[in-house]
């Protein structure tokens, strides 16, 4: 094989790969998961400074060559996320931190989340897409069966999939893969999807085949992940005051305003049902003055933007919300959590300080200059022992109900017994009105 032009004439057992077209996240779990049927993996670091790359740290040159040659032109999405490989200049890579876009397998003190699990696989072609697209992000995973014996797999060039769907993660970023299921030129068929990390709820229809993982299904809208708001208050909003609100239907990635529209920006979501949650019960809200309509999409996916202008209120036009923390949606069991309301007066919160007062509350709102609730009340506490606080707030009307989730979600709370804050959370509550006297 010709060497590219700047790339090392000897192998060298770590390896630099652009991907072209990154329509999907790539993280950690997607990368490891493709390398390591060949050979160890030891250290892997993900960066954006052209475009997305990754570099892959094998523990021999002779691996590193395999995965060299495997995977080579491959797309780990069907139709994007294209792979060229050539070898990279550094000996070993350095990871500070182990996290979504970097991680060392020999030492998995440097970070305190879980290291992605390694797998084996079988099946797929010699020139497969390495990830089926699939129909939004987010499904469960089953572990990959049997073995690589040295290659990929033996169905035709170009059937398939070596995945039939976004593979599992556990930073919030990218879906997992369905349980089961056929197998069609693919490394793992897909079956009965479930609630995955960006879905919270029913994932894709069991037996789906491959070319139809990433279409519309019959029934539904004909839309992706990305979602249109048009009408924001182009004073008052801004990237994280939108994903305080749209937070509570789905998993944010990322969010654009338009330079060229006024009031108009674009939201990645982590699924298209996430999408449909959110204009199902937030299209024609009105708060800020302004009527907010959502709408969807032909878009796949938002491209990063390298130098994002400012809004007026001085924050970028473009943020990535990938891994954040404050994603509700990031794993089954946080999404099982979270009961889909439709906008009401009457807000929830919690993950507050114990022993939080009225006062505290109501300045949140204040700062944000905001309307403060005309009623607070205080869920008592199950035990003196209590870690945080929780309760509702009444407001006058669902409007100003809006504005104060959008501008107090995730607010600050200082924390009496740490320098670190406590986060608010907000989402709204099913009660129609505040009882007088809360249960014991």
């Amino acid at each position: 094989m010709a060497h590219r032009k700047g790339e090392p004439e000897t192998p060298n057992h770590v390896l630099l790969m652009t991907i072209l077209n990154p329509a999907y996240p790539i993280t950690v779990d997607v990368i490891h998961t493709i390398c390591q049927p060949y050979g160890n993996v030891l250290r892997i670091v993900i960066f954006k400074k052209n475009g997305v790359q990754a570099m892959v740290e094998f523990d021999g040159i002779d691996p590193a060559t395999r995965a060299r040659e495997g995977l080579q032109g491959a797309d780990i999405y069907s139709g994007c996320c294209t792979l060229r490989i050539e070898y990279a200049k550094p000996s070993k890579l350095n990871v500070y931190k182990n996290d979504a876009e970097s991680w060392d397998f020999t030492n998995p003190n440097v970070g305190m989340k879980e290291p992605p699990s390694s797998s084996s696989t079988s099946s797929g072609s010699s020139r497969p897409p390495l990830l089926q697209e699939p129909r939004g992000f987010g499904m469960n995973v089953s572990p990959f069966r049997g073995g690589m014996n040295g290659q990929m797999g033996g169905g035709p060039r170009g059937g398939g999939g070596l995945f039939n769907s976004p593979m599992p993660d556990r930073f919030g970023i990218n879906n997992g893969m369905s349980n089961g299921g056929i197998r069609s030129g693919g490394l793992m068929g897909s079956g009965q999807g479930q609630g995955g990390p960006f879905m919270g709820g029913a994932g894709g229809p069991g037996g789906a085949s491959l070319s139809a993982m990433g279409q519309p299904q019959p029934g539904l809208p004909q839309q992706g992940a990305v979602l249109m708001v048009y009408g924001l208050n182009k004073d008052k909003m801004n990237a994280d005051r939108i994903f305080n609100l749209l937070c509570l239907y789905g998993n944010i990635v990322r969010i654009k305003f338009l330079k060229t529209k006024e009031g108009c920006a674009m939201v990645q979501m982590g699924d298209a049902l996430a999408v449909e949650r959110a204009v199902a019960n937030l299209n024609n809200t009105t708060f800020f003055g302004c009527k907010m309509q959502l709408g969807y999409s032909k878009q796949a996916f938002l491209a990063d933007v390298q130098q994002p202008y400012d809004l007026p209120d001085g924050t970028p036009s473009f943020k990535d919300y990938m891994g954040n923390k404050n994603n509700r949606f990031i794993n089954p069991e946080m999404a099982s959590k979270n009961r889909i309301q439709p906008p009401s007066k009457i807000l929830h919160f919690f993950n507050t300080p114990p022993g939080l007062d009225e006062e505290t509350l109501k300045q949140v709102f204040l700062e944000g200059e905001v309307v403060e609730p005309k009623s607070i009340k205080l869920f008592p506490s199950k035990s003196e022992s209590e870690r945080s606080s929780s309760g509702l707030l009444e407001f006058n009307n669902i409007s100003e109900a809006l504005e104060a989730l959008v501008v107090g979600n995730h607010a600050p709370i200082p924390n009496p017994n740490s320098k670190f804050p406590f986060i608010m959370k907000l989402c709204f509550s099913s009660s129609r009105h505040i009882p007088n006297k809360m249960a014991e």
